[in-house]
């Protein structure tokens, strides 16, 4: 998802997670923190099961209101490290 854009890289963006007509397992957080509230209630709502904030990103309010929901928050780390990490 990216508000700005409506393709990348030869697949569709869409402007909010609510937007996307298949189910969302992660929400990852690119956005500035004031952002995340707002998403992270349109991940509740399309029933993710976890919300990512990358570095920058992070909102502890809205980490919190993910928690209570039921899904699994990851903060302040870089999902594509991460990923490397797995593979070495």
């Amino acid at each position: 998802m990216n508000p700005a854009l409506k393709e990348l890289f030869g697949e569709k963006s869409y402007p909010d997670v609510l937007s996307i007509p298949e189910p969302v397992d992660v929400v990852d957080i690119f956005r500035n923190p004031d952002a995340v509230p707002e998403i992270v209630e349109q991940a509740i709502a399309k029933k993710a099961k976890v919300v990512w904030m990358q570095p920058g990103a992070e909102n502890m309010q809205a980490a919190e209101r993910a928690t209570e929901a039921g899904l699994e928050v990851i903060m302040g780390v870089c999902m594509m490290r991460e990923h490397r990490a797995l593979k070495s």
